[in-house]
């Protein structure tokens, strides 16, 4: 059974879940679904489009599925998915999709912090941190275990590696590659983020793998001698697989 505020607005076509609590003053629009168990705080906007999964919490002044941010919207049927046991801070904007890919998606256990906005059409993984006020531009991947801290500017198209730590205040528009530390400004690699890497369990023989990886990647002038380098010296385990990958499909170049 829901638990609906008699000042919350839900419009009769809204698909809602079990166990869901809907706090005062919350709009929920049509063509919009919410699982189960769900906690929506007062003052949550879930406008047109939106896809909810089950155990998320949305703190006051959310607006999900918001129109894109985008002057190429032209009103197409897009969709924002969000998965499970998410929660999302005091005033977080996530963009619903465009005709570009059609969809903007978090996954599951993802925080986003106070007045973070999530533009239209990114991939956001799971099990991310993501700090007060960081803005994410269109089309933005960003995988796994990632943590981005405070009021960071992520360009347009970037992508952002697993396992990695931004530090507080940056913005950069090239891509992230996985397991390290970006910051200062310009932004640039800071070292592997070995207090991360190790709470997640990584083997120290993994880490100094990863150092040997990204000795390098710097020690070269062309990536592409690099990457050569990594295949002849080091073992192919999915860690050194990731950053070879990672580094050989980028289209923005990587931070280095």
């Amino acid at each position: 059974m829901n638990t609906i505020s008699p000042l919350a607005y839900v419009h009769p076509e809204a698909q809602i879940g079990d166990n869901n609590t809907i706090g005062p003053f919350c709009y929920i629009d049509r063509n919009t679904v919410i699982g189960d168990n769900n906690l929506l705080q007062n003052s949550v906007t879930i406008n047109y489009g939106a896809r909810i999964g089950n155990h998320n919490e949305f703190f006051a002044g959310g607006s999900i599925s918001a129109k894109p941010q985008d002057l190429k919207f032209q009103g197409e049927d897009t969709i924002c998915e969000i998965g499970d046991y998410n929660s999302f801070r005091e005033n977080v904007n996530i963009s619903r999709g465009t005709a570009s890919k059609g969809s903007t998606k978090i996954g599951n256990h993802c925080l986003l912090m106070e007045n973070v906005h999530v533009a239209h059409d990114c991939v956001l993984g799971n099990n991310l941190i993501i700090g007060n006020s960081t803005k994410i531009a269109g089309e933005v991947i960003i995988d796994d275990k990632a943590i981005i801290s405070a009021s960071v500017l992520i360009h347009q198209f970037c992508r952002v590696g697993g396992y990695v730590m931004i530090q507080g205040g940056t913005r950069f528009s090239m891509d992230v590659p996985p397991y390290i530390i970006v910051g200062k400004e310009p932004a640039r690699f800071c070292g592997l983020n070995l207090v991360g890497l190790r709470r997640r369990g990584f083997s120290p023989e993994t880490i100094n793998q990863l150092h040997e990886a990204y000795r390098l990647i710097h020690s070269r002038a062309l990536l592409e001698e690099s990457i050569a380098a990594i295949r002849e010296q080091l073992p192919a385990t999915p860690e050194i697989d990731y950053v070879v990958n990672f580094a050989k499909s980028s289209k923005r170049g990587i931070i280095r």
